[in-house]
């Protein structure tokens, strides 16, 4: 392989999560599309599923225009539904959405030909796996149909990176039909290494003595870590987003990854200057302490300490149950220098705004005391199912007026139209003095990043590639003071996690102002070194990797 290194002229990425924003994998992208679109202009192309169809996406800006005539060889040659146009972030690359829908009538066959081809057994497949292949396999047309039509060959470094197992499938249907370009496939969470940590099973203790294969078998998801391990093994470059994520790899899927591609991140939607972010910190605060207010009938004031957690609603792998603990232990602790308010901050099963919380919260309302259930702001569908709620009836939580600490459940998607808020959750990161994302299971971590961003500093964990990378900045155990606490974690220290969360919650009300100041410039400064000016360069060593074992690939096969 040559030693100079190999840049892509053209990127074609796939991913559910394309103009379609659900976890941390559209952040990913849709963050470090500016970058990419700086450098290849309109040489960047994101495909995702079309779920909208006639419906408008806010997400996504339709052009009939572009590229008009490759939209049309595409529906006559190939039976691709196109809609093409911008995806409405920041850089604006070309957004490919395909209506995958027509395929499903060839899914059979689609089955066959990855099991003959590359070994993926559908068979025992089950959920959204059907949905996801054939997704897949449209995607992987979508690449073909566009190097035929513009007559892309080997020169043109064309590289295809897919997302998760969801688009596995299409980096083989291009490794198969269009092996001219150089296929990436990149894992953001194993699926059995999710599924063990999701089944309360040890997954750290016990990661040597895994089968991949066989725990695929016993949790029911033998398709998608079938197809996962067979694009980890057939691409030309395999990566993950972490340390501890390529330790999963290595034993679950059989194969280390090639490059690791840690998750960067743009400041674009931090306020800025400083007297507009303070403004946002400001209004945040207020509105957060007002809805409390209402909720429980109390007054907490700007002196008040604001404490959340949020992201997606994994119990235990995100450690919302720790979290939910080590609040309860501080409620215990007799000398608090100030009001603590905490907010837990994940989508559930919501049904709708709680009504007397609308009501109570508009100006021309007088209320007296706390509204029922002073927990939460809004409605769940089943609410006696819901764990955040359990385990705050287990500990006897219920906010109570001599509580000093106080959680507050906000169980819905933070989009600005809420009902309760109407603030999106950047809108209210602002306000909040200290975050806790203690997670169990977490290839990443985009939500301590992102609190960062905003000046607010967070405690995290070792389980967590963030946290790792945070201690790699400190050559140690990071803590409080470098902006990020990151607190060893294991399969079976729950007790000291939750203990340590609630001291360091104590320590940062014991800061005076000036320490205060300090803590969140030292969390900013470690957000800056996490820009994807800082990271793409990751990007480039896997584009390199792929494209070099393109040529190896070739040259063997001419």
């Amino acid at each position: 392989m040559s030693n100079r290194a190999l840049t892509p002229s053209y990127i074609f990425e796939s991913s559910w999560e394309v103009c379609n924003k659900v976890g941390g994998i559209y952040t990913v992208l849709s963050t470090r599309a500016k970058t990419l679109q700086d450098i290849l202009t309109d040489r960047v192309f994101f495909i995702g599923p079309d779920f909208w169809l006639d419906k408008k996406n806010p997400l996504f800006k339709e052009s009939k225009s572009l590229l008009k005539p490759w939209r049309k060889y595409a529906k006559e040659v190939s039976g691709l539904d196109l809609r093409i146009g911008r995806w409405n972030i920041p850089g604006e690359p070309i957004a490919i959405l395909v209506d995958f829908k027509p395929f499903f009538e060839e899914k059979n066959r689609i089955f066959g030909w990855a099991w003959e081809s590359f070994g993926v057994d559908s068979l025992h497949a089950c959920g959204d796996y059907d949905e996801s292949i054939v997704f897949s396999w449209a995607a992987g047309k979508v690449v073909e149909s566009y190097c035929r039509y513009f007559g892309l060959s080997a020169q043109d470094n064309v590289v295809f990176q897919a997302h998760e197992w969801q688009t596995c499938l299409a980096a083989l249907y291009v490794n198969k039909f269009v092996p001219e370009v150089a296929t990436i496939f990149t894992t953001h969470a194993t699926t059995v290494g999710r599924s063990i940590a999701g089944n309360n099973k040890p997954l750290y203790d016990y990661l040597f003595a895994y089968n991949g294969d066989q725990m695929a078998a016993e949790l029911g998801v033998e398709s998608k870590h079938s197809v996962e391990k067979s694009a980890a093994h057939a691409v030309d470059c395999f990566t993950t987003v972490s340390e501890i994520t390529d330790r999963e790899c290595r034993q679950l899927l059989a194969k280390p990854a090639d490059v690791i591609l840690m998750n960067g991140f743009e400041n674009g939607f931090v306020p800025s200057p400083t007297k507009a972010f303070n403004e946002a910190r400001r209004e945040a605060r207020a509105i957060m302490l007002k809805v409390a207010n209402t909720l429980m009938g109390t007054t907490l004031d700007d002196s008040t300490l604001i404490v959340a957690t949020g992201g997606r609603y994994e119990y235990k792998n995100k450690g919302i149950d720790v979290f939910v603990d080590a609040l309860n232990r501080l409620r215990f602790e007799e000398q608090l220098q100030r009001p603590v308010l905490a907010f837990v901050m994940v989508p559930a099963w919501m049904k709708e705004a709680r009504q007397d919380l609308k009501q109570a919260l508009k100006p021309t309302t007088k209320t007296l005391g706390a509204l029922s259930n002073p927990r939460i702001t809004h409605e769940l569908h089943e609410p006696w199912n819901d764990k955040v709620l359990s385990q705050m009836d287990w500990l006897n939580i219920h906010n109570m007026e001599h509580d000093k600490v106080k959680i507050i459940f906000v169980p819905c998607y933070l989009d600005g139209s809420d009902g309760i808020f109407n603030k999106h959750y950047y809108d209210l990161l602002a306000g909040v003095d200290l975050t806790v994302f203690p997670s169990y299971y977490e290839p990443w971590g985009y939500t301590p990043l992102e609190s960062v961003a905003f000046h607010v500093p967070c405690i995290t964990t070792d389980l967590a590639g963030f946290g790792l990378w945070a201690n790699s900045l400190k050559g140690g155990e990071s803590q409080l003071e470098d902006g990020v606490h990151t607190i060893h974690r294991s399969d079976y220290n729950f007790e000291d996690v939750s203990e340590e969360i609630k001291e360091t919650i104590k320590l940062y009300l014991q800061q005076d102002k000036s320490q205060v100041t300090t803590i969140r410039r030292a969390a900013k400064k470690v957000a800056e070194q996490a820009l994807w000016k800082h990271f793409i360069r990751y990007y480039y060593e896997a584009y390199d990797c792929a494209l070099q074992k393109r040529n190896k690939r070739m040259s063997l096969n001419p």
